[in-house]
């Protein structure tokens, strides 16, 4: 009981820093910039097609394909940014809202069209697909690499956004455009380079998700529920948060399925129904 717990948690911890990678660009457009972008899911949905297509069609390797699938999306992202989402900025929510969900059903018809409905999967290179045995405990190399990834992305996106000039003009950008205006900080650059790094994180999610939850047209409308229960329940604006309820979130997942699979996903809904009733601002809102 012991060990199947532990690799139950493991597995769920794993699955928790995957939703991490995705979610962590929207806390920070929804959060730090307040845009409410719906099209998050979409990006890593890219992403994931990217990698897909390089290691199925062009014979590249995982590494390179996945650092591709990010510099893409980061590109993606910067290029809807400057000629879409910017006219948006400071409006009412609604209308962030519809466009931003206009823009998902269009993805999904055009991933659709270009990849096809059937679901895309991606061989995982020999060095991530296999077993590391550790006493009683058996763990998936790969779940093991999605720890380490997306804890060495958890240190920079903390000192990013805490500890640098670039996370301070952020948030002083959306507390007071004009007075950071004043101040000769360009904005709009700004911007674009925070919408560019968050596409990146959702990129880079949306690639390691292949190896773990499979690809197909409808991921970005899937796994946008996901991103936003991740991201409200650990607060808006708050890394740290999101950090915090995407692990708890991922275990509870992967827990309830796993010992009371039945109940579906009744008991990740219910538990963050509770945390809501308890910090209706998320575990870390202020």
């Amino acid at each position: 009981m012991v060990v199947s717990l532990v690799n139950v948690l493991v597995n769920g911890a794993a699955y928790g820093m995957l939703l991490f990678l995705m979610a962590g660009g929207l806390s920070v457009t929804m959060g730090l910039m307040g845009f409410a972008n719906l099209a998050h899911g979409s990006l890593a949905m890219l992403g994931g097609y990217v990698l897909a297509t390089l290691m199925n069609h062009y014979d590249v390797s995982f590494l390179p394909a996945l650092l591709a699938a990010t510099i893409a999306t980061a590109f993606a992202g910067a290029i809807v940014e400057r000629t879409v989402f910017r006219r948006l900025y400071g409006g009412a929510e609604l209308d962030q809202v519809l466009l931003t969900i206009g823009v998902v059903s269009m993805t999904v018809a055009a991933a659709t069209y270009v990849w096809g409905t059937n679901p895309t999967s991606v061989k995982i290179p020999a060095w991530l697909d296999g077993r590391l045995q550790f006493g009683n405990f058996d763990f998936g190399v790969y779940r093991l690499f999605l720890l380490i990834v997306g804890g060495a992305l958890t240190a920079g996106l903390f000192f990013g956004i805490d500890r640098t000039n670039f996370g301070a003009k952020i948030r002083a950008a959306v507390d007071n455009r004009r007075m950071t205006v004043s101040c000769g900080i360009d904005v709009k650059r700004l911007f674009a380079l925070a919408f560019a790094i968050g596409s990146a994180l959702a990129g880079l999610g949306g690639g390691l998700a292949v190896g773990l939850v499979g690809l197909d047209p409808t991921f970005g409308v899937k796994y946008l529920v996901f991103l936003l229960m991740v991201v409200v329940v650990g607060g808006l604006g708050s890394i740290r948060g999101t950090l915090v309820a995407a692990i708890a979130l991922g275990i509870c997942d992967v827990t309830g399925k796993y010992y009371v699979p039945d109940a579906g996903a009744f008991i990740l809904y219910a538990v963050v129904v509770v945390m809501l009733l308890w910090r209706p601002r998320g575990l870390f809102g202020r």
